[in-house]
This record gives C-alpha cells, structure tokens and sequence, in this order.
C-alpha cells in the first residue's frame, strides 16, 4: 500500500480547443480523471464510490469509518488494491478484509449509510444518528482568527495536482497554530477528506482532536458528520456551509467557518 504522497492521483492528457477571442489553437490539455472504485469488504461488494484515483486505500478506510465499520486501525487485516497486468494501479478495486473484532459490524452496515444533501433525504434524524454514534465533542474549541485567515493559501500551496488540472476540491488538516499536517485532493470534497481520515487512521492519529478540517469549497452536512466521528475540532471551508452542516456542527460542539478568504471570515458555530 502507498505511503503518503506516493500514490499520484490519476491525469489525463485530452485534446483541447483554446478560444482567446476570434482565434483557435488546437492543443493538448491535462485534466483530473473521474473513476468508480469499488470498495469491497471481506469479498463481498460495498459501495461504489465515484472519485479521483489515488490514495485509494485511504479513501475507503476513511469511508468506512465513517460508516462505522471500523474504528481503528486494529479492525484491518489486511488491505487489496487490485493492479493491472503491468503492475500499475487499477484505480477501481480496493478489498478491505476485516479483523474478527470488526466484522460484526458488517451486519447492520446498510443501516449506517445516511443521506447526502445530494439525493435531498437529509433531516434532524440524520443529525441524531451521527449523534448516537459519536457524542459532541467536550468543549468547543474555535482556533485564532490570524490562524484561519492564513489557511487558504497554505492549503493552495500544497495543491500539486490542481495546478496542472484546476479540477480539484482539497482537504486539508492543520494543527491550531496553523501548521499543515496532511493535504488531499479529489472530485469529491467528502472523498478528498476520508482520504484524510483514512491516512490518519493509517498512522494512528486518531482521534484528530485540537485539529483544523480546511476545505476548499463548501462545507456540507456529511463533512461535518465525518468531522465529528473523527473527533475533529474546527472546520473552515473557502466557501458556504449549508444550514443543516451548521446545525451539525452546533450540536456535536465543532467549531465551523465559512467564507474563509480574502482576510474575512464568518463564525457560525
């Protein structure tokens, strides 16, 4: 399994028709390629998660904490990534074979998959789930404003793949005095952060308490669901939280900034 950062994400070289004004030039561009992954656990068929390739392993580690499935990394035996013939990555099938104290959980594993803010399902009773499964956290506890503000750009700088593609959401963790633990980038802005989830795991780091989620885009009510399973202190996202993420964080005790740019920001929790 790759370590952190030797598992590239996936790019692809397309043909491209560059308009400036009346003029055309044909040319090649690199963009950010989009695969299912099947996540399959102990055999048997899970999920298929449509996302960037690489740092797969993570991302279905991640995903599957927070489904429940595992709580730490002793509920992993062993992790598959299936190759291709010539030895590279596949990028579409990752086994996870689960350690006995773990593979009970698999049996109400179909009961622990909530509704996204996408098939528009989401509701108070989400947020109690994620409640009964994780308790809100102590205390809230809401890092320096001077912090936040320089987040943005620390995280930008650590984007590697969104330079060539611009295609990319990004997660990142940060400690509450503003240094960078761990960056990943995705499609998807919940894939990009259980990769993140998943590589804490890996290492041991959980719970991520005393530590800062930085998102790219907008925070949504499944961000703030992983954020409070990890035990995740502070969110700041570039962009927008959503009213139930806000309600969400308010409730489990997570510190949530929006619209963290440009030297402003907005508190909502």
């Amino acid at each position: 399994m790759a370590r952190n950062g030797r598992d590239p994400l996936r790019v692809i070289s397309t043909r491209v028709q560059r308009w400036r004004g009346a003029d055309a030039l044909d040319d090649n561009d690199e963009v950010v390629a989009e695969e299912p992954l099947e996540v399959r656990v102990d055999g048997a068929p899970l999920a298929v998660i449509m996302r960037t390739p690489g740092h797969d392993a993570e991302l279905a580690l991640g995903f599957l904490y927070g489904e429940g499935i595992i709580t730490r990394r002793e509920d992993i035996a062993d992790i598959l990534v299936w190759r291709d013939e010539d030895g590279s990555f596949a990028h579409n099938r990752v086994t996870i074979r689960l350690a006995a104290s773990a593979r009970g959980d698999l049996d109400n594993a179909g009961r622990r998959f909530y509704a996204t803010s996408s098939c528009g399902v989401c509701g108070k009773a989400s947020i109690e789930a994620v409640l009964a499964m994780a308790p809100p956290l102590p205390r809230r506890e809401v890092p320096p404003t001077a912090v936040l503000y320089a987040l943005p750009e620390r995280m930008r700088a650590a984007q590697t793949v969104f330079d060539r593609t611009g295609g990319l959401h990004a997660a990142a963790l940060f400690t509450f005095d503003g240094e960078i633990v761990a960056v990943r980038e995705d499609v998807g802005r919940h894939n990009a952060v259980d990769k993140l989830i998943g590589r804490s795991l890996l290492d041991g780091a959980l719970p991520l308490t005393e530590r800062v989620l930085m998102l790219s885009g907008r925070c949504s009510f499944e961000i703030v669901q992983k954020a409070l399973l990890a035990r995740i202190s502070a969110i700041a996202a570039v962009s927008a939280p959503s009213s139930l993420a806000i309600e969400a964080a308010r409730r489990g005790n997570i510190a949530l900034a929006g619209f963290v740019r440009d030297g402003r920001l907005n508190i909502y929790a």
